[in-house]
């Protein structure tokens, strides 16, 4: 038995989903295959088609595309996150975006096509990937809007309020990626706080 499998579900389901019941977890737990992935792994590569949705057990992973010879981060996932590449998956072409360890890490995979044939079959599993695509959507949205309205103050502040997991753990230089700052204005930004 995986304890940690579980654990994720109930981590997942709790943040997108707390109404969903045991057996809609039990359901989600049977397409769940575990993976264990080294610091720096990368496991989507861009020109690649993602396939998966990734649920974090352990460690933190990274979202992220190249521009102007640069990586700029564009999503943070830890333990009871959902990572996926939307567009990829949901049209099934090469994606931009690469997914990389940050840590040694647990992640369980969940074929989109699987999760499909699931929703055809299971009210409750449907409700749940619509909460996860909903829960995308508004975070995406934030992000954008924080990206448009924020000063870099406003911008670490959010983050450090809501995601502290991130500023304990990701390095520095993809935290700034992240802010869309350099490195020496995110030290600038922490010495002012």
């Amino acid at each position: 038995m995986d304890a940690l499998k579980k654990e994720t579900v109930n981590a997942v389901a709790k943040a997108q989903f707390p109404e969903m019941s045991y057996d809609g977890k039990l359901e989600l737990e049977e397409l769940l295959v575990r993976q264990e992935v080294a610091k720096g792994e990368i496991l989507l590569r861009e020109g690649e088609i993602s396939r998966d949705l990734i649920l974090v057990g352990k460690g933190m992973l990274r979202q992220f595309y190249h521009k102007h010879g640069k990586d700029v981060t564009e999503h943070f996932s830890y333990e009871g996150c959902v990572l996926m590449c939307l567009e990829s998956m949901l049209k099934q072409e090469p994606t931009r975006l690469m997914v990389e360890a940050l840590e040694d890490s647990v992640i369980y995979r969940l074929s989109y096509n699987k999760l499909m044939t699931l929703c055809e079959l299971s009210t409750e599993i449907n409700r749940f990937y619509r909460k996860v695509l909903e829960f995308s959507l508004i975070t995406s949205q934030v992000k954008a809007d924080a990206w448009r309205f924020e000063n870099a103050n406003e911008r670490y502040l959010r983050l450090f309020k809501e995601h502290p997991e991130v500023i304990k753990r990701a390095p520095l230089s993809d935290i700034a990626s992240y802010l869309l700052m350099t490195p020496e204005t995110l030290s600038r930004v922490r010495a002012g706080m």
